[in-house]
């Protein structure tokens, strides 16, 4: 099946018929265990769009994951978050492993009049891509399962007025040590958060030492995303964590180390500074200058004489 023409599964039911599953429980809210869904699907690629949220805590899977531009293999535990409208490209292989571990999926009518239905778009981790995973501790895993069995439990019983009320409770936990093992992940694996701000720093130093900076102006956060292959939201949550800064500051403070040395090193005016810097108009160079150093770009240059 060309990944040009995802199926879309615009109701938990579809899935359920998709993979040969009884019909859901409840219509809005589903968890399934890898291990009950039978047969594997045929070997092969295929891609799909969700019309609703989806977590999943995958172990020793038969195929891989293409998510973006990335492949992904599951041979342990870990858990990926998607939102609404996202394509997700499974390849499945002709011979596989016996899978485990459960998927939760969440249709957005489920969160209807709730406080999560808005709270639920801070949760960056639902647009991170299948790189960006979360490796979980077993410890970590047996917490998500525990709540993950709560919310099974709860809509598999007799529904009445405080079904919603204790399942949306147990998302809000979900989310909520999803967040707190994310943060851990960003201190814990210091190899590869090193390694980042390596990179990062060497190619906003070669960025704004070349012609890029002129032609293109200032670096965005979809550029520096798209150059270290992670998204902006996961960038962005691992810069916060290492550094306390957001991407952008991170781009600014580089911007006013170079401001800084061409105007204590060399003679070019604050104009030229500003225009080889990437901004069109000195006045939005002066401005930010200020802002981050409380000194003119003029008055900086002043001080060294």
């Amino acid at each position: 099946m060309s990944d040009n023409k995802p199926v879309r599964i615009k109701t938990i039911s579809d899935f359920h018929k998709l993979r040969g599953l009884p019909g859901p429980k409840h219509p809005l809210i589903s968890v399934i265990n890898f291990d009950d869904m039978g047969e594997h699907a045929k070997a092969g690629k295929q891609s799909l769009l969700f019309d609703f949220y989806m977590i999943s805590v995958k172990r020793d899977m038969d195929h891989k994951y293409r998510y973006g531009q990335n492949d992904y293999d599951f041979d342990q535990g870990v858990m990926f978050c998607m939102a609404p409208y996202q394509v997700l490209s499974v390849i499945r292989q002709e011979q596989g492993k016996n899978p485990s571990g459960w998927m939760l999926m969440i249709h957005p009518d489920f969160l209807w009049n709730t406080a999560l239905s808005a709270s639920i778009k801070r949760y960056e981790f639902f647009d991170y891509s299948v790189n960006e995973a979360l490796f979980l501790s077993e410890e970590e895993e047996q917490k998500m399962q525990q709540v993950i069995e709560n919310i099974q439990q709860e809509y598999q019983s007799n529904i009445d007025q405080f079904s919603q009320n204790i399942i949306i409770s147990q998302l809000e936990t979900l989310f909520n040590y999803s967040e707190r093992f994310y943060q851990r992940q960003f201190i814990t694996r210091k190899k590869g958060s090193h390694q980042f701000l390596e990179k990062l720093e060497n190619f906003l130093s070669d960025y704004f030492e070349g012609k890029n900076i002129i032609e293109h102006g200032l670096p965005t956060v979809q550029l520096l995303s798209e150059t270290l292959n992670m998204s902006p939201q996961y960038m962005r949550g691992l810069l916060k964590s290492l550094t306390g800064q957001t991407t952008q500051q991170i781009i600014h403070e580089k911007l006013i180390e170079k401001a800084k040395e061409r105007l204590s090193t060399t003679e070019l005016t604050i104009s030229e500074i500003a225009y080889e810097l990437g901004f069109e108009h000195p006045q939005s160079f002066n401005k930010l200058f200020k802002a981050k150093t409380n000194f003119s770009p003029l008055e900086f240059r002043n001080s060294f004489n």
